[in-house]
């Protein structure tokens, strides 16, 4: 009888914790739907619509991502399509830009905070309008924070210095018209800062040198003036934007492991500090249209990483040494509209191809057109040595003054010691010593390990790529059914690995199914733990593996030589494809294949670095990137590494004695090259072989060989700036020495920046044709 009552009793728990967990998942389905009352049913939440199903479970649109942990959604990701179009916003709402008159910012915090398990939270272009509550901070497990492309204004709530986990807080192209909070230094796992395009105004808080795990500050197109503080103690800082502000400081001493810095249209002063020639990693330096002074440091020109370097619209003036050394991969130099006059250095000839130089408005001793005379430039420079003299001259004079002052108090407070202590009780000015406080280090919330592995991409980056279907495995009936036994007629071809077949599931889907026949045996547990840890590769540029198959089943200590994966189908082709001339209406143009390329790199570099272990040898080619309906990169193939890691090491230790993981991350490297390479020829290189490829890379170095081997519809659609970038880009990760070649990091960011100068061309390009 009682163990009657212990099984009813357990029977009674089990039940309610059932009923627990299902208004659990109850509790934030209505919340979910709330919030999409809030924002006035967007067109890229259609997709709840009458849905009935687990929200944990829906498959991620390119506007829309949920994913769940532990029975709580920890991501959210809502992309609309009320981009910011006005230039003055009077904090109401606007007609067909903002949410109605009747939203509540405030309402809708309030209801957000109840998703308590939030890790990652993106509402980008929404009409969201209003101050942004202080209540956000209720949200304390959050890591990435993404408000951009809305109508907030106002100040940042100071409770979000409470958020401690936050690692990217990103409030670009908003309305935010206070100061730059001086509390951010309280965020101490902040890594991305991004406050573009607001109306901040007032100074940089000298805190922000504080946040030691910084990477990027991007603080551009806002009123931002006074001085530029310190900034040398961020040694994880990479990227500085502070373009088209009001800062009017000289420059200060910059962080040694900067890649870029974007310090145009402010009002700096002062020479171009010598200590920026010795920033080894600089890539990117554009100074341009500010009021700085004296001759350019030659060392900016030779840098070994510089590429980009722009010191137009200044008062540069002086002479350049004629023996003047620019650095090979240097495709850009704008030095035009300042007074330089002498001899142009024969590295930044007019006559050279191999980059790109623009030195108009100067005083140089060269063709006539489009220069001043000489004397103009002369006075300039003349005028700044006298002032040079002057200020000198003041400072020294000031120095001695004030050496003198301190001479003069110094004896008087002497003689007035020596008085009072005649009258005053011995000891009175023998003060007691102070004790010594010990500073303890503080501990650090991120292991050097696993900074070392992450590097850019934070566990919270990594979370929100989970938002794909959920991983199963199949029966060898159900694939059988799906294909009619493999008939020929579903018979895509033969991948790097198996063969591929096209499926119907019993639910309508479409699926690739890739059959693999092992050379060497594994155990059944074996497999399964290699392929349980494939399941975990999830990223919007990744093809998503739906599950597995293995033929014959049996126990985890057989054997088993052959077995499947179920991947999504992909409907759209390779990337190949998409680069023929045979086939004119698909073919992509510059704009697209960089978008193409840019997910393929952020897929890549997921691969190596946003697990652990990486995954390497993704056996990368045009072949095997595959474009959705929505023309989104999805790579296939990646990770057999995972399930061939024991034949691969066999054959890579025959090729000598060099680390396999190095060789693979070298491998992927090397083999993006040729897909970049691809993409600017075309078609021309199908078939023609590694040699032919690598001879007509000389080819890029001169104007002329750049038109004759450069697909047509990439000249025509390109910027030469952005096309110089991938072309200097193509040719580091081609390099025939492994050590020279880029890390995928610096492959993905280089393609962002190529984005975006071809962004900006477009645009004035549009903008001129307007006018």
């Amino acid at each position: 009888m009682g163990q009657l009552n212990l099984i009813f009793s357990a029977f009674i728990f089990w039940v309610f914790l059932i009923s627990y967990t299902h208004q659990l998942q109850s509790s934030q389905t209505q919340v979910l739907l709330q919030l999409r009352k809030y924002l006035e049913y967007p067109p890229a939440l259609e997709i709840w619509e009458n849905y009935i199903g687990d929200f944990c479970n829906m498959s991620s649109t390119p506007h829309m991502t949920i994913t769940c942990q532990d029975n709580s959604v920890s991501e959210l990701k809502i992309l609309g399509d009320k981009h910011v179009k006005v230039s003055d916003f009077s904090g109401f709402a606007v007609p067909n830009e903002t949410l109605s008159d009747s939203f509540s910012i405030d309402s809708f915090v309030t209801t957000l905070s109840r998703l308590s398990g939030l890790r990652v939270l993106s509402l980008v272009s929404l009409g969201i309008w209003g101050p942004l509550p202080d209540k956000i901070h209720r949200l304390s497990s959050l890591e990435v924070l993404d408000l951009s492309s809305n109508f907030m204004f106002g100040s940042i709530p100071p409770k979000i210095s409470s958020m401690v986990k936050l690692q990217a807080l990103t409030l670009d192209a908003n309305f935010f018209n206070d100061t730059v909070p001086d509390w951010m230094d309280s965020l101490t796992n902040l890594t991305f800062l991004c406050l573009k395009n607001n109306r901040f105004k007032g100074q940089i808080p000298s805190s922000i040198s504080r946040i030691a795990m910084l990477m990027e500050i991007a603080l551009s197109h806002n009123e931002l003036s006074g001085k530029l503080p310190d900034l040398s103690t961020l040694t994880n800082l990479h990227v500085l934007d502070l373009r088209d502000n009001h800062l009017d400081s000289e420059l200060p001493i910059m962080p040694k492991g900067l890649v870029t810095a974007l310090l145009s249209e402010n009002s700096f002063s002062g020479e171009i500090p010598a200590q920026l020639g010795e920033l080894a990693q600089l890539q990117h330096l554009d100074l341009s249209f500010n009021s700085l002074t004296g001759t350019p440091p030659s060392a900016l020109f030779s840098l070994e990483n510089i590429s980009y370097l722009n010191l137009a619209s200044n008062m540069l003036s002086g002479s350049l040494p004629e023996s003047l050394s620019c650095g090979d991969e240097l495709g850009f130099v704008d030095i035009s509209a300042n007074k330089l006059m002498g001899v142009l250095p024969s590295c930044l000839s007019i006559t050279s191809d191999k980059r790109v130089v623009k030195f108009g408005g100067n005083c140089f001793s060269i063709d006539a057109q489009y220069r001043h005379q000489e004397s103009y430039c002369k006075a300039a420079h003349i005028k700044r040595k006298q002032s040079r003299g002057k200020e000198i001259g003041v400072l020294f004079g000031a120095i001695a003054g004030a050496v003198i002052i301190v001479a003069f108090l110094a004896f008087v407070f002497f003689i007035l010691c020596r008085r009072c202590r005649k009258y005053l009780p011995r000891g009175l000015f023998e003060l007691p010593a102070m004790p010594k406080v010990a500073q303890e280090n503080p501990c650090t919330a991120l292991s050097p390990a696993l900074l070392a592995n992450a590097r850019f991409i934070s566990q919270a980056v990594k979370l929100g790529n989970q938002g794909s279907p959920v991983y199963r495995v199949f029966t060898l009936e159900e694939l059988k059914e799906a294909t009619h036994n493999f008939d020929s007629m579903t018979f895509l071809g033969e991948g790097s690995i198996g063969k591929l077949y096209k499926g119907k599931l019993e639910n309508g889907a479409f699926v690739t199914i890739r059959t693999i026949t092992l050379h060497r045996k594994y155990s059944i547990r074996n497999l399964k733990l290699r392929l349980d840890l494939l399941s975990k590769l999830r990223h919007p540029h990744l093809v998503s593996l739906l599950g597995h198959c293995i033929d014959g089943g049996g126990q985890d200590d057989s054997s088993v030589d052959r077995f499947f994966l179920i991947y999504e189908y992909v409907p759209n082709g390779s990337y190949r494809t998409h680069l023929s001339e045979n086939c004119p209406d698909k073919v992509l143009k510059w704009p697209e294949r960089l978008a193409v390329l840019i997910g393929v790199a952020k897929a890549v570099h997921f691969l190596h670095t946003g697990v652990i272990p990486g995954s390497f040898n993704s056996r990368l080619k045009t072949n095997n990137i595959l474009l959705d309906e929505h023309r989104i990169a999805k790579l296939s193939d990646y990770g057999m590494s995972i399930v061939m890691e024991e034949n691969e090491k066999v054959e890579a230790k025959k090729d000598g004695s060099k680390p396999w993981q190095m060789k693979q991350i070298d491998d992927d490297v090397y083999n993006f090259g040729f897909i970049l390479l691809e993409s600017l020829v075309g078609p021309v290189v199908t078939g023609k072989g590694e040699t032919f490829l690598l001879n007509e890379m000389a080819s890029f170095g001169s104007q002329d060989g750049r038109r004759r081997i450069v697909d047509p519809v990439v000249l025509t659609t390109s910027s030469q700036e952005s096309l110089s970038i991938v072309v200097s880009l193509t040719s580091k990760c081609l390099s025939p020495e492994p050590s020279t070649r880029p890390s995928f990091e610096d492959v993905l960011w280089n393609l962002q920046y190529a984005a975006q100068v071809q962004a900006t061309a477009d645009a004035d390009q549009k903008s001129d044709g307007a006018s």
